[in-house]
């Protein structure tokens, strides 16, 4: 096979960054001010340069285009890299995308902002037209998401650190996008070992006094996915 059927490829990072916002799984995106799509939708993104790794390239494209930097978020993993040789009508682009969790961030307040495009926390089930295959990464993340829920403590970076069982099924319900019965849930919980209580109550006007809950350190594994 001849040489010219090779050629390196443009190399980025894309950032993929969950919060729950008024009890919806949200995604942070950014309005594109350059070509191509001018004025469309993504996900934080750029080049890789050749003297940095992914993960510096992840901080700094947050950084600067966010105002979001990773010390803020629970970064949870590299899980994929997004290689169809069509995705970038600028040529040949192998991206690395990373899944992040945070709580109660906002973007635009980092000092070393300077490129902001608009960054803001979208409803995973409101989003707009987005740039690129990123709709089809958003759709990946959140599937691997729903994976790690099942099979890790990966639900407690969206938590307070204290939580109480309807704050918990919450949580797992916008993250699976459907309703989940509070009984089935609360024994299907309890059973994986994931959490422990803290000895504490959560006293609110609206509610009655409730048990607080939070998640242990250790990670469970090969777990029934279901919580029917």
């Amino acid at each position: 096979m001849s040489d010219e059927n090779f050629a390196f490829p443009i190399l980025t990072v894309d950032a993929v960054v969950f919060q729950l916002v008024n009890n919806k799984l949200t995604v942070l995106l950014i309005e594109r001010a350059f070509e191509p799509f001018l004025g469309r939708w993504a996900l934080p993104g750029e080049y890789i340069p050749k003297d940095k790794s992914s993960h510096q390239a992840l901080e700094h494209v947050l950084v600067h285009k966010t105002g979001i930097s990773t010390k803020q978020l629970e970064l949870i993993e590299q899980p994929y890299a997004f290689d169809s040789p069509e995705r970038d009508p600028r040529g040949y682009a192998v991206t690395v995308m990373y899944i992040s969790l945070g709580r109660n961030i906002t973007p635009g307040g980092h000092k070393d902002m300077d490129n902001a495009q608009n960054p803001q926390f979208f409803p995973i089930t409101e989003l707009p037209e987005l740039a690129y295959d990123h709709a089809n990464i958003v759709t990946f993340a959140r599937n691997r998401l729903k994976t790690l829920s099942t099979s890790t403590n990966v639900v407690g970076a969206l938590l307070p650190g204290a939580f109480t069982f309807l704050q918990l099924q919450d949580a797992y319900e916008a993250i699976f996008g459907k309703s989940l019965d509070k009984r089935n849930f609360r024994k299907k919980m309890l059973s994986l070992n994931l959490i422990e209580p803290t000895g504490d109550i959560a006293k609110d006007g609206a509610h009655r006094p409730a048990q607080l809950y939070t998640f242990r350190k250790v990670q469970s594994k090969n777990l029934d996915q279901s919580f029917d």
